[in-house]
């Protein structure tokens, strides 16, 4: 099959991409010149949320999303949270500190999920996090640590907010 070029930002680098018209989202950014292996591919139908990553602002399963279709697209993956000498962004550091962690494989998924939370600059009740979560599937935490690891960092981004 033929080629397609397409360009698109990959945490905040514009980048060009010959991909087969046929790829996910997920191979693309898997695969190839990119190496971004942090968007996991699990279920492969949209149903796990391991393969989360934010376009345009808005969460989507990458395995269910074509490549195709982030042309002109601004992406965020899970290495775009790193700082610049690797260390871990706050939300990161709280799934460590929360053991929100096991095998860490719906890790990224849930990280990037939880972004918009986070990013809305609005204090969510416990429940409300575990709904806007319930897209992601967890076989090993029992979602407690999860849902500690997001409160815990809205809240101190709330304080911090609050605070300037």
């Amino acid at each position: 099959m033929e080629k397609v070029l397409i360009r698109f930002t990959l945490n905040g680098k514009k980048v060009t991409s010959a991909i087969d018209p046929r790829w996910s989202l997920a191979d693309l950014l898997r695969g190839g010149e990119h190496k971004h292996t942090g968007t996991k591919k699990s279920c492969e139908v949209g149903e796990c949320g391991a393969c989360t990553v934010i376009i345009n602002d808005e969460t989507y399963n990458s395995c269910i999303y074509l490549a195709i279709w982030a042309d002109g697209k601004s992406i965020r993956t899970i290495e775009g949270l790193t700082g610049e000498n690797g260390e871990l962004s706050d939300i990161q550091q709280a799934f460590v500190d929360e053991g929100a962690i096991q095998c860490g494989f719906c890790t990224p998924g849930f990280i990037m999920s939880s972004l918009p939370i986070l990013e809305s600059g609005r204090e969510y009740t416990r429940d409300e996090i575990r709904k806007l979560l319930s897209g992601n599937l967890c076989r090993c935490t029992g979602y407690k640590n999860i849902i500690d690891a997001v409160e815990k960092t809205m809240k101190a981004r709330l304080e911090k907010k609050q605070q300037l």
